[in-house]
């Protein structure tokens, strides 16, 4: 089954070409939650893990503000949340390249318009939670916004309450 298929609830093929664990295995720790907000809470998370490792590592205040991120929106215990989180980066560790795009892809079409703008500002404030948005960080945000369909001035305006935080004004300065 294909991850695509997997996410929008198609029954189990008997073929397995390509079938990831990406969302899944978030899914399958969420099971008492209902199963269509299960998958936007994994997509959700495995998307904020994109732009923490964008710069090839994830520090602890990062992981702590994608916490505290899943707890808020998804309404999420501390355990549930840290244990999303957890298998959000795993598996963006394993799979990055091959699921980036097919889960920011899939939450774009489960996620209304609010929902994604609340994702990118969420990107935003993992990427600024050690008090600095490297350009990498704000490259994948870049990239991300597009993926969900934002225009390049939408982006821009949805940056802009971090403009203090982006690193390629600090380089500048000096």
């Amino acid at each position: 089954m294909s991850i695509l298929d997997w996410l929008r609830g198609a029954p189990a093929r008997s073929e397995t070409r390509g079938d990831t664990d990406t969302v899944r295995r978030i899914v399958a720790e969420l099971d008492r939650l209902e199963p269509a907000r299960a998958r936007y809470l994994a997509a959700f998370a495995y998307v904020l893990s994109r732009v923490a490792r964008a710069d090839l590592r994830i520090t602890a205040v990062e992981t702590e503000k994608m916490v505290e991120t899943l707890r808020g929106v998804g309404r999420l215990s501390d355990e549930q949340a840290v244990l999303v989180v957890e298998i959000a980066k795993t598996q963006n560790r394993l799979f990055g390249g091959t699921e980036d795009f097919l889960v920011t892809r899939e939450f774009r079409e489960i996620a209304t318009d609010d929902q994604r703008r609340e994702l990118v500002d969420s990107l935003f404030a993992v990427a600024a939670a050690d008090d600095e948005i490297s350009t990498e960080e704000e490259a994948a945000i870049r990239e991300i916004a597009t993926e969900l369909g934002f225009s390049h001035p939408e982006f821009v305006q949805m940056r802009l309450p971090y403009s203090d935080k982006r690193t390629i004004f600090r380089q500048d300065r000096r």
